[in-house]
């Protein structure tokens, strides 16, 4: 698999599932279980600066990679989110789609369902902020925050998109 670039950090080790114009990775840091990321091939900032082409497969992915979450991790629903821009709580200058399952009241201890919102434009959604404290060569993150989610091993998220790679193919 050729090097893939999320905005300008490297994610090949993360990724899932790759289209010509377009891959799906796993996350650094998942606000829920399954949560993953679908990410044009070509680093651009907004969705607005996407070709045509782009636009659809990236949408076809999300679709795509959407039902297979879905089913992987027993979901009801799911959270597709874009964050076009700075001023919408992007935090990588890189379009990217957040698709996230979701169960009947799996955060009514966080205020309930719409409490994803928050945690995506607050810290816990930062990826920029922990990718770019991720070491380079070592195998483990280091701690972020004392909280319970904490970032996970190269291995870790190697091992999922392995698994995950294996479930798209049963995704039409």
């Amino acid at each position: 698999m050729p090097l893939i670039h999320f905005g300008n950090f490297t994610v090949t080790s993360q990724v899932f599932h790759l289209t010509p114009l377009t891959y799906a990775l796993v996350n650094l840091k998942p606000l829920l279980p399954g949560h993953v990321l679908v990410i044009p091939r070509r680093v651009t900032p907004r969705l607005s600066d996407l070709s045509e082409a782009e636009v659809k497969d990236l949408f076809l992915t999300v679709q795509r990679v959407g039902r297979m979450v879905e089913r992987v991790y027993n979901a009801s629903s799911l959270n597709i989110a874009i964050q076009d821009g700075a001023d919408a709580g992007q935090s990588v200058p890189h379009v990217h789609a957040h698709i996230i399952p979701r169960k009947n009241a799996d955060l009514d201890e966080r205020g309930g369902a719409d409490a994803i919102y928050g945690m995506l434009e607050g810290e816990e959604g930062d990826i920029g902020s922990h990718l770019r404290h991720r070491p380079v060569g070592r195998p483990k993150f280091p701690r972020v925050d004392e909280g319970a989610r904490q970032p996970r091993s190269e291995a870790e998220m190697a091992e999922e998109a392995q698994r995950l790679a294996l479930e798209i193919e049963k995704t039409q």
